[in-house]
């Protein structure tokens, strides 16, 4: 140990022990304190934070069974459950400090001891309580964040009906364990939805782990989901547990599921039928257990009957099914979702803007939003940056094309493709979702339907 740091005490009943301990200490921690009395233990953890406690086993003349220690090992648990406590005990006794470690302690030393062995034992103990400290810290701040996200449900906001379903659905199906598949276009908010889910589950102090299938190559599945062995495959350096045993206790959201190979979904159906993964390079089955919510913006159940998407692993996945709306579906909750990037906006880039103008809500509200709240919040976030004003005014709002194409199918001044992509929503919706049926209607084959809704993001 180099550098002075950590607060010791050290509690023996033998003063030529103590007096051992602190010449040996003095010069390497930052205090040393001894004490003769057990009894005052728990007043001394009261005025000083000790991070490693030396404590002898026998205390009483004559007392060899070590019961004295092991008392006094739990009541200072009981006081500091992250205290790191060091046994000394004579050779006869090493039976009891191995079972002392097992109660709680983190090590034992021997007397007579070897100095360099003490000073390494409790230098390793110090590490351990700075990990300790920290461990606690870390944990304390994701309470407090999560806290703060769930004020309810953190961006993830709405006052129309439509959305008020949404969120009585997640009320009733985030504390079980179900399965739960999340539908609905780009920029709706599926992973906040599998967010919130998580948050006011069972599982909300364990992991939550976001996964994009979509980029992840077909190469890499395997390993990214599943983990892999050293020497499996050229680049693998070292053994590495995969996204299902990362997020294992927790809750494991598989994004964009429909753009899976079939290939990839049975390998993705035999590890959610048994619960267990292998590892490439591997063939000992690993236990996983996580809630499992995916989500997809594509057409799955056609694509199911098309024999494009497994019929086994679509009904393993939606136990429960959340449909998303589109933005132009809840246009009363642009100005309150606009208001809301507003204030986020301001605080992170320091802005004076106090509002938005009647005129700019009224064309927010007008517009017919392809790219659903995320394309609100990327607008709300550009006007913010550019504008020099104290109230966001209409020109501050750079919108694709100026107004949408309304239910009658009246057209405005359009962007082709904005054109294309809405008409092609306006078809899939009105043949349910048909690819074949959507197809025919709009004078396209199949596979040109596909191109655009890929082109599109659909």
């Amino acid at each position: 140990m180099n550098e002075k740091y950590g607060k010791i005490l050290a509690v023996d009943d033998n003063e030529d022990i103590l007096f051992s301990l602190k010449l040996l200490l003095k010069n390497h921690v930052e205090l040393i304190h001894t004490e003769m009395n057990p009894d005052r233990i728990p007043g001394l953890m009261e005025r000083e934070n000790f991070d490693v406690i030396l404590l002898d086993m026998n205390f009483t003349k004559d007392m060899i069974g070590g019961q004295e220690g092991f008392f006094w090992l739990d009541k200072i648990l009981s006081i500091d459950p992250s205290a790191v406590v060091i046994f000394i005990t004579a050779y006869g006794d090493v039976e009891r400090a191995v079972k002392a470690i097992k109660a709680g302690a983190v090590d034992f030393v021997l007397k007579p001891w070897q100095n360099a062995k003490l000073l390494a034992t409790v230098s390793s103990a110090l590490k351990l309580r700075g990990s300790l400290v920290e461990a606690d810290k870390l944990r304390f701040s994701r309470n407090e964040l999560c806290k703060t996200l769930d004020q309810p449900f953190h961006d993830f906001i709405g006052d129309s009906a439509e959305m008020h379903k949404v969120f009585n659905t997640i009320m009733k199906v985030a504390s079980t364990d179900a399965n739960i598949l999340i539908l609905g276009e780009n920029g709706t908010g599926k992973e906040l939805v599998a967010r919130a889910l998580h948050r006011n589950s069972a599982r909300r102090n364990e992991v939550f782990l976001s996964v994009d299938l979509g980029a992840i190559s077909e190469t890499l599945f395997e390993s990214e989901l599943f983990g892999h062995m050293k020497g499996s495959f050229t680049d693998a350096k070292k053994d590495k547990p995969g996204r299902f045993e990362v997020a294992s206790g927790g809750t494991l959201f598989l994004d964009e599921i429909g753009n899976l190979s079939l290939p990839l979904q049975s390998k993705l159906l035999t590890v959610i039928e048994k619960r267990e993964v292998i590892r490439v390079g591997s063939n000992k089955p690993i236990p996983v257990n996580v809630r499992l919510i995916c989500a997809t913006n594509m057409p799955i159940y056609q694509m199911a009957k098309e024999g494009k998407f497994r019929q086994d692993i679509l009904y393993r996945i939606n136990t429960v099914e959340i449909t998303l709306p589109l933005l132009r579906d809840r246009i009363d909750d642009v100005e309150i979702l606009a208001e809301h990037f507003l204030q986020q906006f301001v605080h992170k880039y320091k802005k004076n803007i106090k509002g938005i103008s009647s005129a700019a809500l009224k064309k927010l509200r007008q517009y017919s939003w392809p790219g659903n709240v995320r394309e609100l919040q990327h607008a709300v976030e550009r006007a913010v940056i550019l504008s020099e004003s104290k109230i966001l005014q209409v020109n501050d709002f750079m919108l694709k094309t100026p107004q949408s194409v309304n239910d009658e199918g009246t057209l405005g001044t359009y962007n082709i493709e904005d054109v294309e992509r809405d008409v092609i929503r306006r078809a899939l919706r009105k043949n349910n979702g048909n690819i074949s049926q959507a197809a025919k209607e709009l004078g396209l084959t199949r596979a040109s339907l596909y191109r655009r809704l890929e082109k599109y993001e659909i």
